[in-house]
């Protein structure tokens, strides 16, 4: 038995053909057919006794060859582990089995899934734009005006209702004058402003009393769910409470209520550096995102559509988990946005794909770049995460295997080398933000 030929194929296929000779194949043929006698019963013979010929010449001669194939095929696939050199990914196939009638013997075809060829471009001394980081007063202003509506003292008010208050109303929704499934509600908390009902529903509440009942009619967007989308709907609406929220003053007090600081201007200064953090956090990362994407661009490798199907199972079962954690059907989700399990995950399959190529060439440079993890910082590893997750050490140790955080740990350095080495692409048009950036941290500090 030998390799007899191995040709590469499109998205790390390789059809390898394994040669069986005839002598092989006949102590095959002469196992299989002991392992099979005593089930074989022939007319003149006592079961069992019956010899090899008399069964060939009675069933054909390939009264055994699919038994000797579940002989030959396994002593192939050890063949293959031990002589081919190949990295194999799961299980091979076999495409094809060719009898030799003049010679004997057999080719059999396997179709085998190997771990792909990476070919790395320039890793070291790339660079790519960074997104410039400024706040702006209107988001200082914002942020902060958010905590103050949060803290607003309420009261109930007898007045018409407008923007900025809560209304609490009981509503019943009806299409060609009948109902409709989840088209209505009690004592639903309507926030006017918020723009969380359709279009217009909220326009005509305003100036509703405490008691008044009104009809609205109004028409479902075209993106809302199918089977309502463009649809002309009345409801009827009855205001049953009105709330007026009344906001502190932007002063010391405030500060000290909602911060560790004892003034305004302390607090201001706080919830800007905060943002400038979210930010120059989100501009480091389209930086890495940038050179990432460099790095697939330049390189050469043809990705297993198993990998990729695999990582699409990953990326599905952590969105389901998501849905799930906020109380949802996700199948019930999926239909609500009018997407199918098929649809999602063809959405998901090109930023699995880059996903999955990324990791190869990561891989590929830790290799390059002799990149070792020590016993001591996998012990470190295991302690940081057991520390942002909350668990203990050895609950860590056994959700995560110590190969599987050698793997990310050598991800990790081996995409610190490429940020490292990189350099900010650097143009008029951002040269002056960076200026804004340094002053924002400037008044972080003080």
């Amino acid at each position: 038995m030998n390799i007899k030929s191995s040709e590469v194929k499109e998205k790390s296929k390789v059809e390898l053909i394994v040669e069986v000779s005839r002598e092989e194949y006949d102590e095959a043929t002469d196992e299989a057919f002991r392992k099979t006698r005593n089930n074989i019963s022939i007319p003149g013979f006592r079961k069992g006794k019956a010899p090899r010929r008399i069964i060939e010449r009675m069933y054909g001669d390939s009264a055994f060859h699919n038994d000797a194939l579940d002989i030959i095929l396994p002593k192939a696939l050890v063949l293959i582990g031990e002589e081919s050199s190949l990295r194999i990914i799961g299980n091979p196939s076999v495409s094809g089995i060719d009898t030799k009638k003049d010679e004997g013997g057999l080719d059999v075809t396997f179709e085998l899934t190997v771990y792909p060829e990476v070919i790395l471009g320039e890793y070291k001394g790339l660079s790519a734009a960074k997104p410039p980081v400024e706040v702006l007063d209107s988001e200082v202003d914002g942020e902060i005006e958010a905590v103050r509506l949060r803290n607003a003292r309420i009261e109930k008010v007898e007045r018409p209702a407008k923007n900025g208050d809560v209304a609490f109303i009981d509503f019943d929704g009806y299409i060609d004058g009948e109902q409709f499934d989840k088209g209505s509600g009690e004592n639903f908390e309507l926030h006017l402003g918020s723009n969380t009902l359709i279009p217009g529903f909220e326009e005509k509440v305003l100036g509703m009393t405490v008691g008044e009942e009104r009809d609205l009619d109004l028409v479902f967007p075209d993106d809302y769910t199918a089977e309502l989308a463009g649809k002309p709907v009345l409801f009827k609406v009855k205001l049953k409470e009105l709330e007026e929220r009344i906001p502190p003053d932007l002063d010391d007090e405030f500060a000290k209520d909602v911060s560790e600081f004892d003034t305004f201007e302390e607090y201001r200064s706080d919830v800007r550096k905060k943002i400038l953090e979210v930010k120059q956090s989100g501009a480091d990362q389209a930086f890495e995102d940038a050179l990432m994407g460099k790095l697939i661009e330049d390189a050469k490798i043809d990705v297993p559509d198993v990998f990729i199907d695999d990582q699409l199972g990953k990326v599905a079962d952590n969105y389901y988990r998501q849905i799930y954690a906020m109380g949802m059907d996700p199948l019930k989700y999926l239909q609500m946005t009018n997407t199918t399990p098929e649809s999602f995950r063809e959405k998901m399959r090109a930023e699995s794909e880059r996903q999955v190529t990324l990791a190869l060439i990561l891989e590929k440079i830790a290799e390059v770049e002799d990149i070792n993890v020590s016993e001591e910082d996998v012990e470190n590893e295991y302690i940081k995460a057991a520390e942002l997750y909350g668990k203990e050490i050895d609950e860590m140790k056994e959700s995560v295997s110590e190969e599987e955080l050698i793997h990310d740990i050598k991800l990790k350095r081996a995409a610190r080398i490429v940020l490292d080495s990189a350099s900010v692409e650097t143009n008029d048009a951002h040269d002056a933000p960076e200026t804004s950036e340094a002053s924002d941290m400037e008044a972080g500090k003080e």
